[in-house]
């Protein structure tokens, strides 16, 4: 067997978290928005990701101990702890994205799940799948033997299955010719926020980081650092060779099209297939959505338990007692966020609000932990220890990314949240008082305003009320429109992008 496919082990794993509901999205709204100038953009950010990919597989293959252990025996324990702790959290919460994914990925399937005032899977046959779905996932991770290898082999099946069921689109779409002629925007201005949500989705330092863990499960050293270069470079070129499949996909369905389109969710891109080129696109395009949902619903929730397991020295082993425990809490905090956004609106906007100020502290710490452990190899180690100087750049230029975008979206967010609690507050004031607003009605309008992306737990920002795997049931949703049609409220600000963070 060539070497280059003998090498493909670790990063394939962090390529099928990576490449979740998040990152479809995102680049199909990039492909509908710009065509194919976006092509260079996703290069651009698949190279700095193989930079972070293969700076933490060095440090996994040089370093004697696990990446928190070697931090907490240089900075001290607590330090490495914060960063667990912190890391944890963020991931837990947005887990929910996660789950919510799935749901997404099932409700085009279904005969109505177009149409937003019908309601096809309902509320207890949602939280049926999420349940049955989580304890399936925790009941695996205890019963397996061997978790590493069982996992790289499921990774391994997912996204042959993503890239056989987007590569399948890609050709039918490009057989047929266009049914409408295109009109191509004129001016040089744009909507830059889906494309920074891009770059976000595919530059994964948490996964990045969790690299150094999967690559002493694998067992490799010094001997195998060649092959940990090569494993990244391949492994993440696949994750960017399938997004770029998805963006010119959807350009060539969506780009210059005289009336407007709009995707705001995974699900949306496969119910615009389904006119044009039939029940079978959509159908295909949802396997490669739930295959995506999947990989990112396993693997986080992993990241999340493992270095929580190790800041705390627990272990950081799969297989280890912590780690699975920890694993199982991140999937159980998922699961019960989720659940409880689709049960009640208002009830989880402090943990989103929570997970977006850990953002702004989790991804940085996270980077500068791999930069710290790069720069630190090349001052106590020598020859073929030192990690390169060319690897720590490229991974370098990467972190900077990576936390510009986690400022941006935090101080973004912050502002549409202020904006959505403002303008909802200001439509539920009795006209004829000056009564203030409870806090119960903020926290419904931030929440309707909010949710999370499924996939990595971007944010989405939308001004309907719930995005499509969390519609309100018809009747609701008839009440909630007359009532909007009585009250005569200021224009609202358009928060359909969602907003990049890490």
């Amino acid at each position: 067997m060539p070497r280059v496919f003998r090498s493909i082990g670790p990063a394939i794993i962090v390529a099928a978290v990576v490449l979740g509901p998040g990152s479809i999205l995102t680049s199909s709204q990039v492909g509908a928005e710009l065509g194919y100038r976006g092509v260079p953009v996703i290069v651009g950010a698949v190279i700095l990701m193989i930079g972070m990919v293969a700076l933490s597989a060095r440090i996994g293959a040089v370093y004697a101990g696990s990446p928190c252990d070697e931090l907490a025996s240089r900075l001290s324990r607590p330090v490495a702890a914060l960063v667990g702790i912190t890391v944890f959290v963020l991931i837990a919460l947005f887990q929910s994205g996660n789950n919510i994914a799935v749901i997404a990925g099932l409700e085009p399937l279904f005969e109505g799940a177009h149409d937003p005032t019908l309601t096809v899977l309902t509320l207890r046959t949602k939280v049926s799948i999420l349940v049955a779905v989580n304890l399936l996932v925790i009941v695996c991770l205890f019963l397996m033997r061997d978790v590493y290898n069982r996992i790289e082999q499921l990774m391994r099946i997912l996204i042959a299955v993503m890239v056989s069921a987007f590569l399948v689109n890609f050709v039918v779409v490009f057989s047929q010719p266009r049914d409408y002629q295109p009109v191509i925007p004129g001016g040089s201005e744009f909507d830059v926020i889906p494309l920074v949500g891009m770059i976000g989705t595919t530059l994964s330092l948490a996964g990045a980081f969790f690299q150094a863990y999967l690559v002493k499960e694998k067992g490799w050293g010094l001997e195998q650092t060649r092959d940990g270069l090569i494993d990244s470079a391949v492994s993440i070129s696949v994750l960017g060779l399938i997004t770029a499949m998805i963006l010119v996909t959807a350009a060539r369905v969506f780009y210059g099209r005289p009336e407007a389109v709009e995707l705001s969710s995974a699900g949306d891109m496969a119910l615009q297939l389904e006119p044009s080129f039939g029940t079978s696109a959509k159908v295909i395009f949802c396997l490669g959505i739930l295959a995506g949902a999947l990989s990112s619903f396993l693997v986080n929730a992993m990241i999340g338990g493992t270095v929580l397991a190790d800041s705390l020295g627990k272990g950081s082993r799969l297989k280890d007692k912590w780690p699975l425990a920890c694993t199982t809490l991140a999937l159980s905090v998922g699961m019960t966020v989720a659940i409880l956004s689709l049960w009640n609106e208002g009830s989880t906007v402090a943990l989103i609000t929570l997970a977006q100020a850990l953002t702004v502290f989790g991804i940085p710490a996270l980077g500068l932990a791999l930069v710290y452990l790069g720069i630190r190899s090349r001052r106590e180690f020598v020859g073929e220890r030192r990690i390169p100087l060319w690897i720590i750049a490229l991974a370098t230029l990467g972190v900077l990314v990576s936390c510009g975008l986690a400022y941006l979206t935090a101080t973004r967010v912050i502002e549409r949240l202020q904006d959505s609690a403002h303008v909802k507050a200001r439509s539920t004031w009795p006209a004829s008082t000056h009564a203030v607003p409870t806090s119960s009605a903020i926290a419904g309008a931030l929440d309707r305003g909010l949710r999370l992306h499924p996939g990595h737990g971007w944010p989405l920002l939308s001004d309907q009320a719930v995005p499509e795997p969390a519609k309100a049931d018809s009747k609701q949703a008839r009440s909630l429109k007359l009532s909007e049609q009585q009250t005569e409220t200021p224009e609202e600000p358009q928060l359909s992008r969602p907003l990049p963070c890490s």
